[in-house]
Parts: C-alpha cells; sequence; structure tokens
C-alpha cells in the first residue's frame, strides 16, 4: 500500500494551496514535501523583512543564472524561496493578477480551459480582499489569503502619481480588473501588517489535519519511476535518503527551476540533453527545460534631500526609532511597507494596444551596487518590460550538483528597445514639476547617459529581473508542451507540475497571485481527474 494518495513536491505558493485543497477530505491522504525549513523566521513575517530575505542563504535557493549574452556576460543571482510558503515568504508581496488578454492566449495556444473567464472565479475564490469598495465581478471575500491596502504608504507615492498625471498617466484605484492600466498603490497580500504568505494562508489554518503530513527539509532527489508511471518521490534529508510513495499523483511544485529540474534528474526531458549529461532517458520530452521566460527589470535611481524618504541616515534616526516602535506596538509605519508601495501600467506608444510596461516605485534609495539599500535617502522607479520575445532554459551537465539557468535576459534586440522606452517614459515623469520639491539628482543611468548608446551601455549593465522565472514546463498541445492542459506530464502517468512552469507566457504583471490561481484550479482537476 502506498504511504499517502498525494505527494506534493514544494511547500510554496502552489504547493500549500494544493495540500490545502486536496486534504479537505478526510479519507484523502496527503504529503507536503519542503526542501526549507518551517516558517518561523520573524523577519518573514515582518514586511520590511525583505530586505535581508533576498540574500537570505538558509530560506532562499539563490540560484545564479549563467553569463548572460544581453548583459555583457554577467550574470544574475535568482532569488526563490526555501521554505514554508516559498517565494510568497520572501517575495514583495504585491497581488497582481495580469490582464485577461494574458489567459485568453494561453487559450488560443491549445490550453482549453484557461481564458479569463475560466480562471476568474479561481482568482476569487482564494481572495479575501479588504477593500469593499472594489468591485465585487472582480474580487473575492471570503478566501484564506488576505489582500489590502498598504497601511502607511509613503506621501512619495502620491507625489509621483501627480507627476505621471502631468504626462497624461491616469491613476487607478484597482490592477484587478482584466484591463489594467494606470498608476496607483499596489495591494499586498498582508494580514494585520504581517506577510500573508501562503503557508500563513493556506497551512496554518488546517495543520492538525490528521491526513495531512507536512515534511521540511527534505529534499526531492529525484522520481520513482516504474512501468510508465510515477510511483514515489526519492528525498534526502537530516536522517539519509527515504522513498515516499504515492498512490494516485505525484505533483510537482518546485517552481519554475526546481520542477523542470527534478524532471531532468529523473530521465524526463530532452533525450539527447540527457544522454550527454550522464542521465538514462526514462521519457523524452524536449520542451522541459525550455521556454523560460522573465521579467527585465532596470532601476532609475535618485538622491533627494535628508530624511524625505525612507532610508538609513544620521537624521533619520528619530524617524526609525519611531518606525520600531510602530512596528512592535501597531504594526503599522515603515516595517509593514513591502518597499515596493506604488507603480502602474503603461503602454510604450500610442499604437500599442494594451499596456506592455510596469513601474514599482520605491521609496528609498535602492543599491546599484549589489546592495539592497545604499545609505542615505532617494528614490528608485524601476521600469520592467512586461512580455518579452527573450527565452532561456533551465538544463543539466551532470547528475548531481546545480542546474544550469540562462535566463536569457535582453537576448532579443526587441526587449532592449522596449526597455529603452521605458526608461525614458521613467525619466520624464521624474523629471514633472510634482516632483520638483524633492530636487532629485539621478546617481543612475545618470546625466551622462544622454544618448540612446549610452542607454543601452547602462541597460547592459544594470539590468536585473523583477523574479518572475515562468514556463520551463509548459501546458499546451504542440510538440514542446511538457504538459497537456490539465497539467499532466505528458507520456508519464500519474504525475503533474502546478507551479509557474506550467505558464505557456509569462503574465503581464507580477506572478504570485497567477501561481496561487492555477493551484486552485489544479486542485480541481485533480480530484476530478481521481474520482
Amino acid at each position: 500500500m502506498a504511504d499517502f494518495d498525494y505527494v506534493i513536491v514544494g511547500g510554496g505558493s502552489a504547493g500549500a494551496v494544493l495540500a490545502n485543497r486536496l486534504s479537505a477530505n478526510p479519507a484523502t491522504r496527503v504529503c507536503l514535501i519542503e526542501a526549507g525549513p518551517a516558517d518561523l523566521s520573524p523577519i518573514i513575517a515582518m514586511p520590511l523583512g525583505i530586505m535581508w530575505l533576498m540574500k537570505n542563504s538558509r530560506l532562499n535557493w539563490l540560484y545564479q543564472s549563467t553569463p548572460q549574452q544581453g548583459l555583457g556576460g554577467r550574470a544574475l543571482r535568482i532569488p526563490r524561496g526555501k521554505v514554508l510558503g516559498g517565494s510568497s515568504a520572501i517575495n514583495g508581496m504585491i497581488y497582481v493578477r495580469g490582464q485577461a488578454a494574458d489567459y485568453d492566449h494561453w487559450a488560443r495556444l491549445g490550453c482549453t480551459g484557461w481564458a479569463y473567464d475560466d480562471v476568474l472565479p479561481y482568482f476569487r475564490r482564494s481572495e479575501a480582499n479588504a477593500d469593499l469598495a472594489l468591485d465585487d465581478r472582480w474580487h473575492g471575500r471570503g478566501g484564506p489569503l488576505s489582500v489590502t491596502d498598504l497601511r502607511d504608504p509613503h506621501p512619495l507615492g502620491q507625489h509621483f502619481f501627480d507627476a505621471a498625471e502631468q504626462l497624461q498617466y491616469r491613476r487607478t484605484s484597482d490592477f484587478n480588473t482584466p484591463e489594467p492600466e494606470g498608476m496607483g498603490l499596489y495591494q499586498v497580500t498582508q494580514k494585520d501588517g504581517y506577510r500573508h504568505s501562503t503557508a500563513a494562508a493556506f497551512l496554518a489554518p488546517i495543520r492538525a489535519r490528521k491526513n495531512l503530513k507536512i515534511l521540511t527539509g527534505r529534499e526531492a532527489v529525484g522520481l520513482e519511476l516504474r512501468e510508465g508511471r510515477a510511483r514515489g518521490v526519492r528525498l534526502r534529508g537530516p536522517a539519509g535518503d527515504e522513498v515516499i510513495r504515492a498512490g494516485a499523483e505525484v505533483i510537482l511544485a518546485a517552481g519554475a527551476i526546481g520542477s523542470p529540474d527534478l524532471l531532468l534528474r529523473s530521465g524526463i526531458g530532452p533525450g539527447a540533453e540527457l544522454t550527454r549529461a550522464g542521465i538514462a532517458v526514462a521519457q523524452d520530452l524536449p520542451g522541459v527545460g525550455r521556454n523560460l521566460q522573465e521579467h527585465p527589470n532596470i532601476a532609475t535611481i535618485c538622491r533627494m534631500g535628508p530624511a524625505a524618504s525612507y532610508g538609513v541616515s544620521l537624521r533619520a534616526l528619530p524617524a526609525l526609532t519611531k518606525a520600531a516602535a510602530q512596528w512592535v506596538f501597531a504594526r503599522r509605519g515603515m516595517l509593514s511597507s513591502n518597499m515596493v508601495e506604488a507603480g502602474g501600467f503603461v503602454r510604450s506608444g500610442p499604437e500599442v494596444d494594451r499596456p506592455d510596461i510596469q513601474f514599482h516605485l520605491v521609496p528609498g534609495l535602492r543599491s546599484h551596487r549589489g546592495r539592497f539599500m545604499e545609505w542615505g535617502h532617494g528614490l528608485t522607479l524601476s521600469t520592467c518590460i512586461l512580455r518579452p520575445k527573450s527565452r532561456g532554459s533551465v538544463s543539466r551537465k551532470a547528475p548531481a550538483g546545480s542546474p544550469e539557468v540562462d535566463l536569457g535576459i535582453l537576448r532579443e534586440a526587441e526587449d532592449m528597445d522596449l526597455l529603452l522606452k521605458g526608461t525614458k517614459i521613467a525619466r520624464r515623469i521624474l523629471a514633472q514639476p510634482p516632483l520638483g520639491r524633492y530636487r532629485l539628482r539621478e546617481v543612475i543611468p545618470g546625466p551622462e547617459a544622454a544618448d540612446d548608446d549610452a542607454l543601452r551601455a547602462y541597460l547592459r549593465q544594470y539590468t536585473q529581473t523583477v523574479h518572475h522565472p515562468v514556463g520551463t514546463c509548459a501546458m499546451g498541445t504542440g510538440p514542446d508542451a511538457v504538459l497537456d492542459p490539465r497539467l499532466a506530464v505528458r507520456g508519464v502517468a500519474g504525475l503533474r507540475v502546478v507551479d509557474a512552469s506550467v505558464m505557456p507566457r509569462l503574465v503581464s504583471g507580477n506572478t504570485n497571485a497567477p501561481v496561487i490561481m492555477i493551484a486552485e484550479k489544479a486542485a480541481d482537476m485533480i480530484l476530478e481527474d481521481n474520482r
């Protein structure tokens, strides 16, 4: 007899949702496996803890990309959550779904059942939105995940909106309508001033279920395959190696890097590549690890006068002391901020049919030298392109060790051209009179970046990502599709993938809310298929 009905690999944004929904029936035995620890660290709960989580090797996989051709050979850091809650426990907490056209495009690519009208009920199912002024056609009120306005946004955001209006970029109060456009404050996954990760939202309330086993500190190193079916998962943990067996399904929810890598390590992937890596081929699936997409992101960073923004300086010490007290006693103030408080979606030109650029405003002096923040005060406006043309991959050169991750950033000239347009728009917004009171002094690109050639050099030197990798186990119907539209792995029974890797195309915005939606929908499909 199998140990469990369902074995879920990855206790992150998707895995926590699946564990909740699949274990709702007391007769169903569910095991959730997470390589990292439980989500007990106080820096996870405190929203401003993001400043430390991005480089915390205990709670973060901290993958490294290969040298990026489009970035002059620079490698990029790839933070991914390694803790219950996954990347929802270390991210910027922004709740954005993307555009209706994104999901309708998935359906046109052969992903039946994934059009916007199909997925909207699953967005609403998970959501408990605290803003009662928002339209209930698009929002849920009774779900497990708390979505709310920031408690104490910095006033810089309002001046940013005024500056954008000078260029005819309107304000919006809701980024989660079918066609979001304009500038506004982002809603966040927080509850009572704390981060509300999927572990807090979906696992904490059900930990006492007797039919749910949560294993932390165990890394999945391979799948048990027999007679064309996934039978279980091989784990490595503090007590040594073990195998957890599944009677119904093994479900990979290890993310856009972890899930394809586990398939490759188990012999499921491009046959020739696996053979070269010394891995026996169990199922030749050319698309595994291919189609990696990521949002390129470039920061325009400006200094300003003392204590005019979040920051660390001698002048700011009284404000920092007050902020600490506000957090301890009321869960308010600067420490309740996600730092990326405001932004919006715009079109790069009048000929574009929907927004193709997103802005993230940080009311603080971000670092361009590898740190999170610099000493002093300032403003950072980041520009990202929403639907990049460039593609990367996750691959293996050997059976053991880390995967090779090529993000493909700015590989295609169209992406460079669009990011250049977005940077020019960002500079124009920052130059408008409503922000003049702050006497902004541009650090990067800097006054010397006065023409397109200089700006392109700046993009190659400083472009990063928004940490939204997707697409490496894409669903679809074509020859490169890894999954069918019900997220089952082609050619292997009893095996599904449910996470950001299933997206055939990157959505036009932050990816955490879409991953939660994918898991909600997948849970229904899994239960239907195993009735």
